[in-house]
């Protein structure tokens, strides 16, 4: 009986999906973490856009809890995603939102790191839009 050599993507694969059950759960508890350290100072512990900061912005911080509201009552993840990790071109205090910008963008690959941060950054960005999606009043 012949068998075929276990492939990196088929070991990926396997792990991915044993850890997705485990990482899923606390998607939302890593993305509250990373919104109070990045997002509240501008948009307030409970989304609202009532940070400490928010009264010296030059553009008002919205209310994040209201991002299902304003779209027809359906929670808009792609728009979310693409705001945090700067693809739509947001500006707050004057600069591209998001602030923390190194954060939410990945690095480029080189010979250390041949993947960049890129599933990384994406599990942030991720992390805090599963979060913000668990706020919606």
């Amino acid at each position: 009986m012949m068998t075929k050599p276990i492939t990196k993507f088929g070991v990926f694969a396997v792990l991915g999906v044993l850890l997705a059950g485990s990482a899923y759960a606390q998607d939302a508890d890593v993305g509250a973490q990373l919104f109070g350290d990045y997002c509240a100072v501008c948009h307030g512990d409970g989304g609202k856009g009532d940070g400490d900061m928010a009264n010296l912005m030059t553009i008002p911080a919205p209310n994040l809890t209201l991002l299902s509201a304003n779209n027809d009552g359906e929670f808009p993840m792609l728009k979310v995603i693409h705001a945090i990790d700067g693809r739509t071109g947001l500006r707050g205090h004057g600069t591209p939102m998001p602030v923390f910008g190194r954060v939410f963008v990945s690095s480029e690959p080189g010979p250390a790191n041949p993947y960049g941060s890129v599933l990384e950054v994406r599990g942030r960005v991720l992390s805090l839009a599963m979060y913000l999606e668990s706020i919606q009043q």
